[in-house]
């Protein structure tokens, strides 16, 4: 565009400005008015941006703008517009048009703003300039913040800016074609900021702590400062070369040599010593042409190794989306002194600023303060400054800042984002490829540096490396990002730069990965697998016959009584019939159980069966459905025979996808559940096998194409990578590929092979183990064509496998004739009967009993009887009923004001009414139809138990009653404390389930066993935690106590619940945990023991309410030793020494004679009870006579039900002790005067 074309009114606001006459700039009176007049003018230019074009093309900054700032920089005002018009101006040209344009007439004035831009970094390449903008910056820096005002802040940051946009504009290559050594114009404008100073301002902003608010912009301007550096060429910069270097270069001197000296002689062997007109024309024998005769050469045959039939064809164009994506590294050796002045900067910067400015970054990243991509030149200072520190002398504490392990997370979830939004934004896919190189570049940088660490001769160093080491090897994601990166590789978006750092950072982490594990026995790391729900396995039918029963009942009887009844510590620790982190009700996974006990019988495996269900018991110990607590193994015995003889309800399997009707068999889909982390020992063999993949190798290979390009150092990791799997894991024939042997042909021919020995000897091992492989199988010469899997590996090495005969076969169910003729004669027959399941009504009816109902489902498709799957499919439990009808609403009415002032509304009404369906499903319409207004309304009315009353009347009170009022309360009825959450079931339970509910709960309440256990529970809670007292575990019991009341508060302020780990911090608590008495203690008060090896602590259940937990701390928080009645009164469950028993029965009849000279003379109720009393303790005293009269002995506490209007923590369904602030004042003295008097004894 020129000049002569400038818009009129533009034209005349640039004359406005001044005019330049030899050195001396003469502005004119309007000038400042001419400025803002420009920054108006560039808030209205149209997407051509054709103002910003008409003053490149003008040269507005070159001739006006610069002499401005330059000569008048005592004007602040002029000063400050021009700063900000040229601010405006420089600015990146992508910025200004969003993106690179894809439409050529865009794209023109794209290129031409880019054009101007490369003109004004020419122009500021002036020592001037720079001059005058360090010594403003020097000037404003120097006032005190509450000096400093909102324009001069303003100021800095334009000027900050300003340096950012001329530094930003890209190299002309077409104008620059200098060769290294050579100063570029970027060297010209480093070297012009050096001399002003601004470089040193520059590091003052990054190291002051006053001045933290520019450190995004300070850290932009740096990375910008080494676009075209390199660490390595930095670090060697004025110093002499090394041996090593000098050793390098002179082998690849040698590699030219050698290619030259082959390309001669080549040369020399295809010309013959007489020059021929004539080159002959040959028939090639074997090798065909487009008809059926020989291939005829008219050429030399020096040539003819050349030849291919794909000369003299036209070169198919590669579409775009499918050309490889291009390297935009253009790295060149700057001027000596650039380089010297930038590794001075380098050194201050790394001793001074750079934990400091890292910091301030990061933090700004993580609180999301920064602009979109601003992590960018987070990672590139990362990568480039720590590999510069491990150049120049390593010292760790120059880089503590980014030797983290947020440092590793931040860059891997950097990683795992650019590699997403690369999927999905595919239009930017190339822009968010180069940020994951970026990150990639600082993961690798961040794995050198803990390897340097590690060869440190300073010990603290080293630890600090291990403990790094073990945390990024613990972890999933950071072992398994290189095996994503290379499984999802796509050389049409990512270059072969990404590809080489990527391969060389992989050779790195395994190379540390081996270390590691060689100096460990056993390293365990974390391990997460994906929880799938799966369909059922078809496994073959178990007879259900009563005489295979009796038979199965037979083995199972005599294997458990041959061993004694005994089961080792393998089946009682692997028995685990409660998941508390399944969703599954608590009801259903008692079924569970139970069915789990059958299977056992079943499949005759009888102490597993018996595991299961002393396991079961312990989970749910009310009702007796798994036996009471106190149960003889022969009782045992008959519990396991009942559950093998009856018929459980079993879940039946769904029907999903079955439209697959060629095959006849149906495919289940699997269901993503959860993902479960546990930990397992590594096993580095077992990691590398995970690298045996063809998508994995199949990037190495594509590397190993440019191996003349690569590095030694890339060829080496290549080369080592497949070593390992070819020789190690002896899977070589995973490389018996065609393009494979094309590449190993290339390198054999090669005439400077000698430089690449370890790929020359890789090669010729290769292709020795294909030809020996090639005289045993026949069909190796075609498997070359394919990609082979592990699976097919093993087939080409070992021998292929029959059809039918691999593990993942699968056999159609043959049906004979006669077979397929009952079935279509049962089918004719209850075709019109009008059952709702046809299969499940004619599956008892075959013959053949081991028929499920997919075969018989496929068949029926295949015979033709039906049309599809679809008519069979099985209806869901539980929805069969959707609507209410109006007689069915009627009846509801008419139960609820029949049982409206009955104790249990809700449970009454489900009993009577006649269609059956789930508690939520009622509650919701007794609320629709307005007969109540609360769902509370609908709870069961729990009444407290008039016969509680005496225990606060101190008339009539025997000695009995009173010796359980020390203990724990006199008997009292038991009554049922239900959660209020239970009215609120699932809505899709079936009418089954809501049965066998029901009567579960009617057994519940019917049972007295469970309450018995509870009053064990709480005397004997009281005897263990003297006990522990005694020896010395008063601080373990005090943790204990806290852990409790801590969760209890966790869970009525977050409102939600799930299981508590108690994890031991102290010597002491630890030593604790692993005594069996401290472990009855846990397990009395309701803590979980481990379920199985993953979990490694205790762990407080999830079903406890606060309520409950408190009650647990209060019983741990008794002190006092425990009461000769409590223990004469327990059944003995802690059996001590004769001596101690004799010492409590003595203390225990001296105190009902002290409490019997209390009471008024004549009393024959007392002698009663003395009577009674010292029987009692007489009886429980011989072990004989204990079991006789126990259930008469045991007395549990009443669960008190307060009414809904009451606290939930009056209501606890476990007693662990004797709350005093629940009993009457009689009580109370009572007890105190016993206690007096057994002091005074």
């Amino acid at each position: 565009m020129e000049l002569s074309i400038m818009n009129c009114e533009l034209l005349a606001t640039c004359s406005a400005l001044g005019y330049l006459e030899g050195d001396t700039y003469h502005r004119e009176p309007d000038c400042l008015e001419s400025v803002k007049d420009l920054i108006r003018y560039l808030r209205h230019e149209d997407d051509t941006r054709d103002i910003r074009q008409q003053l490149g093309a003008g040269q507005i900054i070159q001739n006006d703008l610069l002499p401005i700032i330059s000569q008048h920089s005592q004007d602040k005002a002029l000063f400050d517009a021009c700063i900000r018009l040229m601010v405006n101006l420089t600015q990146p040209a992508l910025l200004c048009f969003g993106k690179v344009p894809d439409d050529p007439t865009v794209r023109h004035h794209f290129l031409q703003v880019v054009s101007y831009l490369q003109a004004y970094k020419e122009a500021f390449a002036n020592e001037k300039v720079f001059g005058v903008l360090s010594e403003t910056l020097y000037n404003l820096l120097q006032l005190d913040w509450e000096q400093r005002q909102e324009e001069d802040n303003l100021l800095i940051e334009r000027i900050l800016l300003l340096v950012r946009n001329v530094l930003h504009v890209p190299a002309d290559p077409h104008e620059e074609k200098n060769v290294d050594d050579d100063a570029s114009v970027h060297d010209k404008l480093l070297w012009a900021m050096h001399m002003s100073g601004l470089d040193d301002l520059i590091k003052f902003l990054a190291s002051a702590p006053s001045e933290q608010q520019w450190s995004m912009h300070v850290l932009e301007v740096t990375s910008l400062m080494f676009r075209d550096q390199t660490p390595e060429l930095l670090v060697s910069a004025g110093q002499t070369r090394s041996a090593q270097e000098k050793q390098r270069d002179a082998q690849e001197l040698e590699v030219l040599r050698q290619k030259e000296q082959a390309e001669k002689r080549s040369r020399t062997l295809q010309r013959g010593t007489r020059h021929s007109r004539f080159g002959g024309s040959y028939v090639v024998q074997g090798l065909k042409s487009i008809g059926e005769k020989d291939v005829i050469y008219h050429r030399g045959l020096h040539n003819f190794k050349n030849y291919t039939h794909d000369l003299g064809k036209a070169v198919r164009r590669v579409p775009k989306r499918k050309q490889q994506a291009k390297d935009t590294e253009g790295k060149r050796r700057s001027a000596l002194n650039v380089r010297l002045f930038l590794r001075k900067f380098c050194v201050d910067f790394l001793e001074n600023c750079y934990n400091r400015l890292m910091y301030l970054v990061k933090e700004g990243l993580v609180r999301e303060q920064a602009q979109q991509h601003d992590e960018t030149y987070y990672l590139w200072a990362l990568s480039f400054f720590m590999a510069f520190n491990r150049g120049n002398g390593f010292r760790a504490d120059l880089v503590s800042e980014t030797m983290s392990i947020r440092t590793f997370h931040f860059i891997e979830r950097n990683i795992t984002n650019y590699y997403e939004m690369m999927l999905t934004d595919r239009k930017e896919a190339t822009s968010w490829s180069r940020r994951m190189h970026l990150a990639l570049k600082a993961y690798q940088e961040l794995l050198l540096t803990v390897n340097e660490m590690d060869r440190s001769h300073d010990e603290n160093i080293k630890q600090s490396a291990n403990v790094i080491k073990s945390n990024i090897f613990y972890l999933m994601e950071y072992r398994e990002i290189f095996l994503t990166l290379l499984r999802k590789f796509d050389e049409t978006k990512q270059p072969r730069s990404f590809l080489r750092d990527l391969v060389e950072s992989t050779h790195l982490f395994l190379r540390m990965l081996e270390r590691f594990c060689k100096g460990r026995n056993n390293l365990v790391v974390q391990k997460k697998r994906v929880k799938r729900k799966k369909g059922r396995k078809k496994t073959t039918a178990i007879e259900t016959t009563p005489e295979a029963l009796e038979e199965t009942w037979n083995i199972v009887a005599g294997e458990l009584r041959d061993s004694g009844f005994q089961l080792s510590e393998a089946l009682t620790e692997g028995a685990v019939p409660f998941d508390a982190a399944s969703e599954t009700p608590l009801e259903e996974q008692r079924t569970e159980a139970m069915v789990r006990v059958q299977d056992s019988l079943l499949n005759r495996l009888g102490p597993e069966a018996l595991g299961l269900l002393r396991a079961a018991r312990e989970v749910w110990p009310e009702g007796d459905v798994f036996g009471s607590a106190d149960v003889e193994p022969e009782e045992e015995l008959e519990l396991l025979k009942q559950i093998l003889f009856a018929n459980l309800p079993r879940p039946s399997s769904s029907e999903p996808g079955m439209e697959e009707e060629e095959d006849g068999e149906l495919e289940v889909e699997e269901e993503l559940e959860s993902v479960r982390v546990s930990e397992t020992e590594f096993n580095f063999l077992d990691f590398i096998k995970r690298f045996a993949n063809p998508n994995i190798v199949r990037p190495y290979l594509l590397l190993l194409r440019t191996y003349s390009q690569n590095s030694p150092h890339t060829n080496h990791c290549i080369t080592r990578m497949l070593h390992r799997l070819a020789v190690d894991l002896k899977m070589d024939a995973l490389l018996f590929q065609l393009s494979v042997f094309c590449i190993f042909n290339k390198i054999l021919a090669d005439p400077s092979a000698a430089a690449y020995k370890e790929l020359v000897t890789f090669a010729k091992f290769v292709l020795k183990r294909f030809f020996a492989l090639a005289a045993r199988n026949s069909k190796a010469y075609v498997e070359l064509l394919f990609w082979k899997n592990v699976g097919a590996v093993r087939e080409m090495t070992e021998g292929y496998s029959k059809p039918g005969e691999g593990e993942g076969s699968k056999k159609k169910a043959k049906w004979a004739p006669e077979e397929e003729e009952e079935l279509r004669t049962l089918y004719e027959e209850h075709r019109d009967s009008g059952v709702p399941d046809i299969v499940e009504t004619l599956l008892p009816l075959l013959s053949n009993t081991s028929r499920t109902r997919r075969q018989l489902v496929a068949q029926m498709v295949a015979m033709g009887l039906v049309d599809s799957v679809r008519d069979l499919k099985q209806q869901r439990k539980g929805t069969r009923i959707i609507l209410w009808t109006e007689e069915q609403e009627e009846e509801l009415k008419m139960l609820f004001e029949e049982f409206r002032d009955s104790n249990d509304i809700l449970g009454n009404i489900l009993k009577k009414v006649t269609a059956k369906r789930s508690r939520a499903r009622l509650v919701e319409k007794l609320l629709s139809l307005g007969l109540v207004s609360d769902r509370r309304e609908l709870y069961k009315k729990r009444h407290r138990n008039p016969n509680a009353q005496r225990k606060n009347s101190a008339v009539g009170l025997t000695e009995e009653e009173f010796l359980a009022d020390l203990t724990g309360g006199p008997d009292e009825e038991p009554m049922d404390c239900e959660d209020d959450d239970e009215e609120e079931d699932d809505s899709e339970e079936s009418e089954e389930e809501e049965q066998e509910r029901q009567d579960t709960v009617a057994k519940g309440r019917r049972g007295r066993v469970a309450e018995e256990e509870t009053f064990e529970k709480t005397a004997s809670v009281g005897t263990l935690v003297y006990t522990l007292q005694q020896e010395g575990m008063s601080g373990p019991l005090l943790w204990l106590q806290n852990c409790l009341n801590r969760t209890a508060d966790d869970r009525e302020e977050e409102g939600s619940s799930q299981p508590i780990p108690l994890v031991p911090l102290t010597e002491e608590n630890e030593d604790a945990m692993e005594k069996p008495s401290f472990q009855r203690l846990l397990q009395k008060i309701g803590v979980r023991a481990p379920a199985d090896e993953q979990e490694s602590f205790w762990r407080i259940p999830a079903k406890m309410r606060p309520s409950q937990l408190r009650g647990a701390a209060a019983a741990l928080s008794s002190s006092e030793e425990p009461l000769a009645g409590e223990q004469g009164l327990e059944g003995s469950p802690v059996k001590q020494g004769e001596a101690d028993s004799h010492e409590q029965r003595s203390q225990a009849l001296r105190a009902l004679l002290l409490a019997r000279k209390r009471k008024p003379p004549g009393s024959a109720t007392a002698e009663h009870t003395d009577f009674t009393a010292v029987e009692q303790i007489d009886s429980d005293s011989s072990p004989q006579k204990s079991s006789e009269k126990k259930t008469s002995t045991k007395r549990s506490r009443a669960v008190l039900l307060d009414s809904d209007d009451e606290k939930d923590e009056d209501c606890l369904t476990m007693d662990l002790g004797v709350d005093e602030d629940t009993d009457s004042a009689p009580t109370k003295r009572r007890r105190q005067r016993v206690l007096i008097d057994e002091d005074d004894d």
